[in-house]
């Protein structure tokens, strides 16, 4: 179990000094759906709306990401990570990666 890490998309925190910065921290995952939800999938596309099944499938990428990105962070013994973004390519046809970055620091 990795201890709860702040995540900020700032680089400077107001109220907080960083005391040494520990380095890049990543944390990525190509994820896909089975068959079945892209044969549905397929079909939303000829009617529009939203694709319930990969937005679904987006959400649980992005958070095994950052979790993957907070467990490097622990690992380094930071107190946080600055400068958080996600990033999102496509592999192929159903799958995407999706990848958690930031700064790992500690502060004063």
């Amino acid at each position: 179990m990795i201890s709860r890490k702040e995540l900020f998309t700032i680089d400077h925190v107001p109220g907080k000094t960083i005391k040494e910065a520990l380095g890049y921290v990543k944390g990525s995952v190509v994820q896909t759906k089975h068959i079945g939800k892209d044969i549905a999938a397929s079909f939303k596309t000829i009617f529009g709306g939203e694709i319930t099944g990969y937005s679904e499938m987006m959400s649980e990428a992005r958070q095994i990401a950052t979790e993957r990105l907070l467990q490097e962070a622990d690992e380094m013994g930071a107190d946080a990570v600055i400068g958080f973004r996600l990033q999102t390519s496509s592999v192929m046809g159903s799958a995407a990666e999706i990848i958690a970055y930031g700064t790992a620091v500690k502060f004063e």
